[in-house]
């Protein structure tokens, strides 16, 4: 039995939105994030923070939701940053090589205060 998956999103500024997820994400539940992502990136915040802290199961739907989520924030000018990843999915996005074009945060806040300070610089 798969645990519910929770999505919040506990911060919205601009274009940018940070979307938290809390349980499983699976195939059950990766449809569901996704389309939540893109509803957000439809509603002018092309640049996403996922925020992982409370993953606590990702399997390969989840990873293809992720990348899904990606292309579509950067068909519309934006971003995914990844955020507060757990060791086990730290290690899925190592082995996949999706660390290599998907940056990553200790924590939500720092992914914020990094895209704040490349908005004053740029």
């Amino acid at each position: 039995m798969t645990d519910a998956l929770h999505i919040d999103v506990p911060h919205t500024d601009g274009t940018l939105a940070v979307i938290a997820l809390f349980g499983e994400f699976d195939i059950t539940t990766a449809p569901a994030v996704r389309a939540r992502a893109l509803e957000l990136i439809a509603n002018g915040h092309p640049h996403l923070v996922a925020d992982l802290a409370g993953v606590t199961f990702c399997d390969s739907s989840g990873l293809g939701a992720l990348v899904g989520i990606w292309r579509c924030a950067k068909d519309a000018d934006g971003s995914l940053t990844l955020a507060a990843i757990p060791d086990r999915l730290s290690r899925l996005l190592s082995v996949t090589g999706m660390d290599t074009f998907l940056p990553t945060f200790p924590s939500a806040d720092a992914a914020l205060a990094a895209r704040q300070s490349n908005r004053t610089t740029a």
